[in-house]
This record gives C-alpha cells, structure tokens and sequence, in this order.
C-alpha cells in the first residue's frame, strides 16, 4: 500500500452514490458548471440501499382525497413523539417539488389505466400516496439520476473508492479535538482499492451521503455495502451523533436461509391487500393492533417476532392468495419472479417471512439545511438523523427524506460557494510502520461475531442483561481491531469491520440510556 504523491482537490466531495449524493452532485455541478465535483463510492456507481428500495416515495399528490396534514400526521404517529414537526412539515410540503424534479430527470413512475399515477398505500399511511416504479422503485429513481450525472463533465465518479476518515483539525492543525468543539472538515481519506493506494481528496465542502448499518444484523434487507462507514467516520471525526436505538426491522423479508441479503417482499404488498398468517395459518395481527397488516413497521415486527416466540417456528405466512394475482403481478413481477424461482406461487402458496434489519432512524445529526455539527461537512440519506423519522420510520419516507434534504444542502452551500476557499496543509496519508494482513480469516470471524452479538442481545427485542453482554463482547472486538488496524496494510474490509464495531456499539450505547420504550426501541425492562 503506497499513499498518494500529490494532494487531489476539488470544490465539492460527495461521499456515496444513492439519492442523496447523486442528487445534491447533480444540482450542485449544474449550477456552479465551473466547479469540480467527485464523488466517490465503494462499489459500482449503482450499488447503494436506493437501488433496493422497492415501495416508492410518499407524497401527497392527489389533494382532492390527500392532503399535507394527514400525511404530517401519520408520519408524526409512526415516529412515535419522537418526530420534530417542524422537520416533518417541512419535508411534506417539499415533497411534490422534488417528485416534480425527478420526473423532469427521467424517472418513470407507473401509471394506471386512466393515464393517472398509480398510487400506492403502506403501512402507517391513511391514504394512497405512494408513487412508484413496479417493485423497483429505487433502481428505477438511481438509473435516471446516473443517466444526469455521467452526462455532466464537471463531475468526476470515483468507483471502488472507499471513504477511510474525514480529515479535520485533528491531521491538519495537529490538535486533538473535542466533541461540540469547533471543528472543520476539510475532505478526506480515500482508498483505491484497486490500485491499493490512499489518495488525500481535499475539498471546499463534504456531502456524507453513505447510507445505512444493516450488516451489523444477521438477517438484513441491506447490500453488503452498508457497514455503516459514515457514522463511524463522522464519530471519529467527533460529529454529533444521537438517536442510534430506533432500528427499524423490515416485518416481510422472504425467509430463504442461506440468501444474503435477505430479499424483501416490499411493505407495499400488505398494502395491496395481503394478510399474515402464524405456521398453524391462522390470522394474527388482529391481535395486536386495530390497523391490523396496515400498522407501522415496528408494531408489526413485534409481532411477528412474538410469533416466532410462542410457536418456536422459523418463520410466519405472508397470504396473498385472495389477491388479483393479474394486478399483483403488474405490481410486483420482481417478487412474483423470486418467489416462483422458489417454487413459490404466490396465487396458491404463501410466502414465508421474517423480520430484518431494514432502516437505521438516527444517526449524524443535521439541521434542516444539512449541516452536520462539523464546519463544511453536510449530510443526508440514512446516514442522519434529522427528526424526520422520530423513533420509528413511515414507509416510503426515507427516499424523499434523501430528495429534501439533498436540494437544501445544494442551496446552503451554493450561497457560500463564492468565498469558500481551498483548506491548506493538509497532510498526505501515512501508513508507515504496517505489515501485510495474511489473516483475512480474523476480520471474517469479528465481523460474523458482531453480526451475532446484535442479533442476539440488540435486536427486536432487548433488555439491560443483554446489553450488558453486548457491551462487554464489543469492548473485547474494538481492541483486538484497533490493535489490527494500527498495524496492518488497510483492506476495505478491515476498514468495514471498524466501522460495523463502532457503529454496533453506538447502537448499544444509546440502548442502554433510554428508559422508555417507543418507535422501534423495545426493551423488557423499560416502561411502555
């Protein structure tokens, strides 16, 4: 491994490549058409949790039957009296103004018969809101804004490129810095992975759009790029960081041991009208909430793990039996495609589901312009916490969440784009003094351990006996990493499993300090 020989600079780095970055890159080089812009992004220029959202974006569109009240409302339900309404009201109202812009960039959003949207409903929503592309929404939205931002020349695309730390006062003044201290973020610490080498990016500005933790659970709807890697680089970098208990458990991943991730049956297909059914086939989330299938993300994963409990099954039924199998067939090809190549008809046969790791709440805290505590560092996407969610995400919102919060780092920055200047001495990477892993075997080993660990003890359901022994096994792996990472040639996947611990830990810390029960935190010892 060789750092690099020159600083590379740029106006604007954007670390990530799902709807966040690629939308705030796209603005921002379209505007300021002199500017330089990079992103940089671990894997392909695709591969991002966006690509695999399936339900669509929440917006109020048809304001004859919807309105933006209601949709602040069940948003402000779901989150559980965690929301910041402000934030809320905020990102509803701004809803139809960014659909409007990703339709004007190319995204295809299904029609009815009658030339109208398509609506959609899941749970939490009152109405039909839901605006989306077959069960492929995601991918659809990513390929129409990768189409707008390969076409810009003032736009470089980093591929293989994996964000290491953000460099601050910490490398460049040689200061330790404080948490809450004035601290400025001057770009960061980039790793080729195919060349193997650490190239310094050096930035007017930052945008950390990474996403989300999800491997740090077993069972995850999550690629196997989230790891987590800006929360840990913006911990490091002494960010503000707050609300890490809510994780959000998808209720319906299709139970298929050994498939990883696991494969989603989107939230939308209850909403269409399909029913859960326990191993015996009996009806059950009658017994749980009066919203019955159509009840938020949490209280439905709840349920069905306590399912899974009392009957000791790996698994409950997703029924979809009694549906219009032409229509759910229209909607969803890609779940009827997968269950089929399962052996699975979706017209006969019920789908077994579980719940997994799906949505992290909380995060990097911003304010409603992005900023991050940091100086020049932004943020958006599943990387934050922004008090949209609350303790507990309504579906289809963290899309649009991205779509907001992206354009409103675009015009903050924009406005100070003009005076902004480069940071200087900023030193090159240095990693003098390591040896070569031979080993891939320990990190492989760590990483499975922490997947277990939170799996086991900061799940669904926790308590202060299990986090306790979280914390303790946790310690034990930070330790043996930061032994290995001091003294080892960095590899993306010692540098994920860095970012997996820290991450694992922050989740349990903040476990730990709550002592009531909401949104998607549930602990037996805490008080409802």
């Amino acid at each position: 491994m060789v750092s690099n020989e020159k600083i590379i600079t740029s106006d604007f780095l954007v670390i990530g490549s799902g709807v966040s970055g690629l939308t705030f890159a796209l603005k921002i080089a379209t505007k300021h058409k002199e500017s330089k812009v990079i992103i940089v992004t671990k894997d392909s220029q695709s591969e991002s949790n966006t690509k695999y959202a399936q339900g669509g974006i929440a917006t109020v569109f048809d304001k004859n039957v919807d309105s933006f009240e209601q949709h602040v409302q069940d948003t402000l339900v779901a989150g559980d009296g965690l929301c910041d309404e402000d934030v809320v009201r905020m990102v509803v109202e701004d809803a139809p103004n960014r659909l409007q812009e990703l339709i004007e960039w190319g995204t295809k959003f299904d029609k009815n018969e009658n030339g109208y949207y398509d609506l959609g409903r899941e749970g939490g929503h009152s109405q039909n809101r839901i605006l989306h592309h077959t069960d492929i929404t995601g991918a659809e939205i990513a390929r129409a804004l990768l189409a707008q931002v390969n076409a810009l020349p003032n736009i470089d695309f980093l591929t293989h490129h994996y964000a290491i730390d953000l460099i601050t006062e910490h490398q460049v003044k040689k200061k330790k810095t404080k948490r809450n201290s004035k601290i400025s973020c001057y770009g960061a610490y980039v790793l080729d992975e195919k060349k193997e080498q650490v190239k310094t990016i050096v930035s007017k500005f930052t945008l950390l759009a990474s996403g989300g933790n999800g491997q740090v659970y077993e069972t995850t709807t999550n690629p196997t790029v989230a790891t987590g890697d800006g929360i840990g680089i913006a911990y490091r970098a002494k960010a503000e960081i707050s609300e890490m208990e809510f994780i959000q458990f998808h209720p319906t991943a299709l139970y298929n041991p050994g498939e990883y991730p696991a494969f989603l049956i989107s939230e939308a297909v209850r909403g269409f009208g399909a029913k859960l059914r326990d191993f015996k086939g009996n009806l059950f989330m009658h017994n749980y909430d009066e919203r019955e299938e159509l009840a938020s993300r949490d209280i439905v994963a709840r349920a069905i793990d306590n399912e899974l409990k009392k009957s000791g099954k790996p698994h409950v039924y997703l029924d979809c039996t009694n549906l219009d199998m032409d229509k759910f067939a229209a909607h969803f090809p890609n779940i009827t495609e997968k269950c089929a190549s399962l052996n699975i008809d979706v017209s006969k046969d019920f789908i077994p589901v579980v719940p997994a790791s799906h949505y992290i709440c909380g995060g990097v805290n911003v304010n409603k312009k992005a900023k991050t505590s940091i100086k020049k560092l932004y943020a958006c996407g599943e990387v934050t916490r922004t008090g949209l969610h609350g303790g507990n995400r309504l579906a289809s919102n963290s899309l649009l969440e991205g779509l907001v919060y992206a354009h409103n780092a675009f015009t903050t920055i924009s406005k100070k784009y003009k005076k902004a200047k480069l940071p200087k001495n900023a030193p090159a990477w240095n990693d003098s003094g390591v040896i070569k892993n031979m080993e891939k075997i320990l990190i492989t080993h760590d990483r499975n351990e922490v997947k277990t660990i939170m799996t086991n003890y900061v799940g669904i359901v926790r308590s202060n006996e299990r986090l306790k022994r979280a914390e303790k096994r946790l310690r034990v792996l930070y330790e043996d990493n930061k032994r290995l990472y001091d003294h080892s040639e960095l590899s993306v996947d010692l540098c994920e499993l860095r970012n997996l611990i820290t991450t694992a830990y922050l989740i349990t810390q903040f476990s730990k300090k709550r002592t009531k029960n909401c949104g998607g935190f549930y602990s037996l010892d805490c008080i409802q």
